[in-house]
């Protein structure tokens, strides 16, 4: 038979009431007590029941996230640390994929503010009155977007992209295109701000393509447009779209990087398996996932005014693709 409330009760020799505030209140429970509690549950398995917490706490246990692309492994990448650490905070996830429509994502959002405690909203496209509106129906987290008075995970795009252009550089490149994604992505706008600087910086050619979708079909069609340009470098939005850039580089006998060199971003798995391996930012997709969780249970648990928007470091993993122009 399943473990109940009164049986922790009995065991920790209090009432079923104390055993409530101790697992839902623990604030009003004196330690000794609280302890003593969370000890008889944990020996006897017991797991509370989430609905009847729900009615003492108002809470649901239940946050969202709504992710562009799940067929994505950066979302999936991402969404590993939003589940691992919900988990530790005894929440459940439900996860919705608007398939990159706009008028999708903020439906799904609003759909979920009735069944959970809070969203986070990953690479939002919708705008910011859109956004504005969804953060007053719920508690609201971004992952790769900023917006004043909303808290965010932000992975650090237009460092990644300043790294890039550096090791290009350094390797002698002075003519560089760049493969645009989404027009609409907040991502792409800042991996954009950091070529600017970059090649402003280093007084090099920068031509800009697209907007591409940010898929493998994607490079595949902004390859031949990046090789018209005569440049000796492609810097592809994505390491998906990179993909599809090195697939039309060699149906066209055109050689990595002996011929052209070409980078992506993310850092995802298939990046280090594909032949050759490839040149790429690596994002902490598993930390800004659980850091999102994190900022929403701040949120949910503090009566601060505090808005937290949080950078996190991005790294340029040098691999096979890169190297110096031809001469």
């Amino acid at each position: 038979m399943a473990v109940t409330i009164r049986d922790v009760a009995r065991e920790a020799q209090v009432s079923v009431a104390t055993v409530s505030r101790a697992l839902s209140s623990p604030d009003l429970v004196r330690p000794a007590t609280r302890e003593r509690v969370l000890t008889a549950a944990a020996q006897l398995g017991y797991q509370p029941n989430r609905a009847a917490r729900g009615l003492i706490t108002g809470r649901t246990g239940n946050m969202g996230i709504v992710v562009p692309d799940l067929n994505n492994p950066f979302f999936t990448g991402v969404l590993k640390g939003v589940q691992a650490r919900a988990r530790q905070a005894d929440y459940a996830v439900f996860v919705a994929d608007s398939d990159e429509d706009r008028a999708t994502e903020e439906q799904l959002v609003r759909a979920m503010a009735k069944q959970v405690d809070g969203v986070i909203v990953c690479s939002p496209g919708i705008d910011d009155t859109q956004l504005y509106e969804a953060a007053g129906i719920t508690s609201l987290v971004m992952l790769n977007r900023r917006l004043r008075g909303v808290p965010a995970a932000l992975m650090n795009s237009a460092s990644g992209m300043r790294q890039v252009v550096d090791h290009l550089v350094a390797l002698g490149h002075r003519k560089l295109v760049y493969l645009n994604g989404p027009r609409t992505s907040w991502s792409n706008r800042e991996r954009r701000r950091g070529l600017r600087l970059a090649t402003q910086q280093h007084g090099v050619e920068l031509i800009e393509l697209g907007p591409f979708p940010p898929r493998y079909e994607g490079g595949l069609q902004a390859c031949d447009l990046a090789l018209a340009t005569k440049s000796t470098a492609i810097m592809a939005y994505n390491d998906i779209m990179a993909l599809g850039v090195l697939a039309r580089l060699r149906d066209r006998g055109i050689g990595v990087p002996g011929d052209v060199s070409v980078t992506g971003f993310d850092d995802l798995m298939f990046a280090e398996l594909c032949s050759p391996p490839l040149t790429t930012v690596a994002m902490p997709l598993a930390t800004a996932g659980s850091l999102a969780v994190d900022l929403l249970l701040d949120g949910l648990n503090s009566d601060s005014a505090e808005v937290r928007h949080v950078d996190l470091d991005t790294q340029l993993i040098v691999r096979a693709t890169t190297s110096p122009p031809p001469a």
